[in-house]
């Protein structure tokens, strides 16, 4: 049983004033909720300027700090490039790649994004890679589109950890997410074709994803992947109370028929 994952990134909507005061509050709340919540696996993904100082700001908590990209080079002549070898040396332990956002509006190919979850694994980071259908063609049509996105990123190493994110595009910045039975139905296809021998692949959804919907969607996915529906530290502390409720309800279960 996967431990839930709840991650949000912050893409670059906060200033740095605001960024390390969502993380030094996140902090406060997640160390006085009376809960062990060892039992969730969390994430923030700050903006690059802040990358450091919010991972001083999570540093009495258990949240990984993660990134919103990096390079596909470790070092060279690449201007404006993050390196994965930088970021792992200042705590970053996850690397989000091929977001829609950089597929659309910088071109980024699914080679390109290939070559970037290499550099995470080769540099201790766990990619959490981006994946999702332009428009709603139905749940096959979905989920075979994104398991073509999954191959090309993984490549021949997909026993390697790695957080895959599905976001449906058409779902991402909208008002709300795209229907249960629609994700449900997409992420019992792309899990059942991975296969057993995937088993350090975590599936989670993203796009519009807020406070409630991971009940809805689990065990069908194993987490959540939060925007700007967690732009306040305690609706992402409620989605983490949330996910220790559906895995403290699965141990009982689980004990109840052992």
């Amino acid at each position: 049983m996967n431990k839930p994952i709840v991650a949000i990134s912050l893409k670059m909507y906060f200033t740095r004033k605001q960024t390390l005061a969502y993380c030094r509050r996140l902090a406060d709340l997640l160390n006085a909720a009376a809960l062990p919540l060892d039992k969730v696996t969390m994430a923030v993904l700050p903006d690059y300027l802040t990358v450091e100082q919010a991972g001083q700001a999570l540093l009495s908590t258990d949240v990984h700090l993660g990134i919103q990209d990096v390079c596909d080079q470790d070092r060279g002549p690449f201007t404006g490039e993050v390196s994965p070898r930088d970021a792992f040396d200042l705590g970053v332990t996850v690397a989000e790649v091929g977001h829609e956002e950089r597929r659309r509006l910088y071109g980024e190919d699914d080679e390109l994004i290939g070559r970037k979850v290499l550099a995470c694994w080769r540099n201790g980071l766990t990619p959490l890679l981006c994946v999702g259908e332009l428009s709603n063609h139905g749940p096959e049509a979905a989920a075979d589109y994104c398991l073509k996105q999954i191959e090309m990123g993984l490549g021949e190493k997909p026993d390697l950890p790695a957080w895959i994110a599905y976001e449906p595009v058409w779902a991402v910045g909208a008002s709300r997410p795209a229907p249960v039975e629609y994700v449900q139905e997409v992420c019992s296809i792309i899990k059942n074709k991975l296969g057993p021998q995937c088993h350090n692949l975590s599936l989670i959804y993203g796009g519009a994803a807020a406070p409630g919907l991971l009940t809805e969607l689990w065990p069908t996915v194993d987490g959540v992947f939060l925007g700007r529906f967690a732009h306040d530290p305690a609706a992402f502390l409620e989605v983490v109370k949330e996910a220790w409720r559906l895995i403290s309800q699965d141990s009982e279960v689980q004990n109840g028929q052992s």
